[in-house]
């Protein structure tokens, strides 16, 4: 998700400390080698735990988690019903039901993402339940209305029976508003030390070709509310740039990049930009700026020696003709001696081979 943030010239602007909980549930039909079932619960992007209907245990992911588990035994519990009988079981039914009113046969997914944000600023809580089908949007509870959202024709059914049953939508309602901001909340106060760590990252300036842009990539910070954008004489820029994702790394931490596309601009004139990164919760930026020297790439430039492609067209030509020349001039002699019988031959064979 990208996150824009509209930022005043010399004014830093920090952006709010959000926390996540995120469910991944995917259940599958017909798939070599993976399991039916396969979940995972992430606290402000970071793995958490995992279960799959193979192990048909919890695994928790973070040290913390461990001790949470094991101060909160009720919490294991929940999740290994959960991981172990509830879902498997719900999500192979979903999909038998599924391909049944479809008719269909193969191959097929169904994914669910459930979960709630919470702004530690403000206290505001935004929960969400959304579904996938064969990787693509099937159906999603709307908080406001209290009724689920088909953004396709084949969910209408769906969307009629769950609308129906108010005992689904008034658990979902509990789950997206009180019992899943308690648990974020709980999870956060455990992990505070890993989730709550400040990192700075490592900035460098990436390019693959003289004549490509040149991307500002950051990576290994923490937490993951950051900005990172190009600037020109103290300006954001917002053309010719193209902002990429946040995405996680092994150990925790996050890294992003921004390109700008530097074809119109002089040489003289790179002195004017810089890249700027932005740390929420920390004061000062991190400003890089537009210099050729500390560009890296790995880029090698073409050796002077290499014969061009004409030339060398060329010379494998003139190799051909000599060749084809040289062999009418053999085939030539060659038709001019008078032929060999099979006794002279035999002779020849017979001096060839001192054993005979």
């Amino acid at each position: 998700m990208k996150v824009l943030l509209l930022l005043l010239l010399f004014c830093h602007v920090s952006s709010p400390v959000k926390h996540s909980l995120k469910y991944f549930c995917t259940g599958s039909s017909g798939v070599p080698n993976l399991p039916e079932f396969v979940a995972a619960v992430l606290v402000d992007d970071v793995l958490a735990g995992y279960c799959d209907s193979n192990k048909k245990t919890v695994e928790p992911k973070q040290d913390w988690v461990t001790t949470l588990l094991e101060d909160t035994p009720q919490q294991l519990e929940w999740y290994t019903a959960e991981c172990v009988e509830s879902q498997p079981n719900y999500f192979k039914a979903k999909i038998y039901d599924l391909k049944q009113r479809f008719n269909q046969s193969g191959v097929h997914i169904l994914q669910r993402m459930d979960g709630c944000e919470w702004d530690d600023e403000t206290g505001e809580i935004n929960g969400f339940n959304q579904y996938g089908y064969d990787g693509e949007d099937f159906i999603a509870f709307d908080l406001k209305t209290l009724t689920w959202i088909a953004p396709k024709q084949q969910a209408v059914i769906t969307k009629q029976r769950w609308d129906a049953e108010k005992r689904r939508t008034k658990i979902t309602e509990m789950y997206l508003t009180k019992i899943y901001p308690e648990w974020l909340k709980k999870y956060v106060a455990y992990g505070k030390s890993s989730l709550l760590r400040t990192e700075l990252p490592s900035v460098s300036l990436l390019q693959k070709t003289p004549s490509s842009p040149v991307s500002c990539h950051a990576t290994g910070f923490h937490p993951k509310g950051a900005s990172l954008f190009w600037r020109k004489d103290g300006e954001e820029l917002h053309e010719d740039v193209d902002h990429g994702e946040i995405l996680p790394n092994n150990d925790g931490t996050f890294q992003m990049s921004v390109d700008l596309n530097l074809s119109s601009v002089t040489p003289e004139d790179w002195r004017r930009y810089d890249c700027v990164f932005q740390l929420s919760g920390v004061e000062d930026d991190i400003v890089t700026g537009l210099d050729k020297a500390a560009i890296r790439t790995n880029w090698v430039k073409p050796s002077h020696m290499t014969v061009p492609i004409g030339a060398a067209a060329v010379v494998v030509l003139a190799l051909v003709l000599i060749a084809a020349a040289g062999f009418m001039i053999y085939k030539r002699k060659k038709d001019k001696r008078p032929p060999s019988s099979p006794d002279s031959s035999s002779e020849l064979s017979d001096k060839l081979n001192p054993e005979t």
